[in-house]
């Protein structure tokens, strides 16, 4: 049986100390597009040493930064085809600003195992401390079509609707072709993001973008026009993975100031008619 979720639920996927630099957050940030224009100091803070603002999203991704081989889904309990994973969604809350060199332990368990029917989905957390104390931690869903109907429980569905409302603020993001080739020299390997036959043998028509990427770049998108540019006022960013980005095209994310530090969100591509890419986006703030 692919998936045994009493053996599943608690078990230790991976613990491992994790280091990264400012090239490591530079590469980063540059592969979410972060520097265009090159000239602009709102885009600098991200794309140069000097005075480097971390976005938050970067602490999902830091503990894969050396990653070199196309992910696995064979953990205890688990055993999944690649072809038929999608990320369900992300969320990552930052303890404290997250620095842009240094050092921490990562521990990454298995939390959570549901039965959709036609689906699987597994829950993952990744705690990340250091000598101070807890850096971040970040939970992330991973969606399995085919792989249901092994009798676990269903789970529950959490939902973030924006206000009946214009928007406080629109924001657009052009990706561009290649990106999907440089976002995955930060630390995703699968295929699925480069390789013409894997992406069609998974039902796409072309490589899609990391649905990581398009994490990042909303998540500058709503750090730079909600929040200043001010990265450390974010301490929680949540979102659900809708649909697919397919490198070159726009993201639209439409913002909502709700009061009490919560912002909501929406993101969709700009000429696929805004078909959705990422929903009950959630981010709190603080100051």
């Amino acid at each position: 049986m692919p998936i045994d979720p009493e053996v599943a639920i608690g078990a230790t996927v991976a613990a491992q100390d994790v280091e990264w630099s400012s090239s490591d957050v530079l590469l980063y940030q540059l592969a979410l597009g972060a520097g265009n224009p090159p000239t602009d100091p709102g885009e600098l803070r991200y794309a140069y040493e000097q005075d480097l603002h971390v976005l938050p999203s970067f602490a999902v991704v830091a503990p894969n930064l050396r990653q070199f081989e196309p992910p696995a889904l064979s953990f205890p309990g688990v055993e999944i085809d690649l072809a038929k994973v999608l990320h369900g969604g992300q969320e990552i809350t930052v303890h404290r600003p997250f620095p842009a060199a240094g050092g921490a332990h990562a521990t990454t368990r298995i939390v959570d195992v549901q039965d959709k029917g036609k689906a699987a989905v597994i829950v993952q957390e990744t705690t990340m401390t250091d000598a101070a104390g807890p850096v971040c931690t970040a939970r992330s869903t991973i969606f399995a079509r085919g792989e249901g109907g092994f009798g676990g429980h269903r789970g529950s569905s959490q939902r973030a609707e924006p206000p009946q409302r214009e928007p406080d603020v629109v924001a657009d993001s052009p990706t561009w072709p290649q990106q999907a080739l440089l976002y995955r020299l930060c630390g995703d390997r699968n295929p699925l993001h480069a390789d013409p036959a894997f992406a069609e043998a998974a039902g796409f028509p072309a490589p899609i973008l990391h649905g990581l990427c398009t994490y990042g770049v909303v998540c500058k998108a709503i750090a730079d026009t909600a929040l200043g540019g001010e990265v450390h006022r974010m301490s929680s960013y949540a979102a659900r993975f809708t649909g697919v980005v397919f490198p070159g095209e726009t993201i639209r994310t439409r913002i909502w100031q709700e009061g009490g530090g919560r912002l909501v969100a929406t993101s969709s591509v700009l000429e696929r008619d805004e078909a959705p890419v990422l929903g009950d986006i959630v981010v709190t703030t603080t100051g």
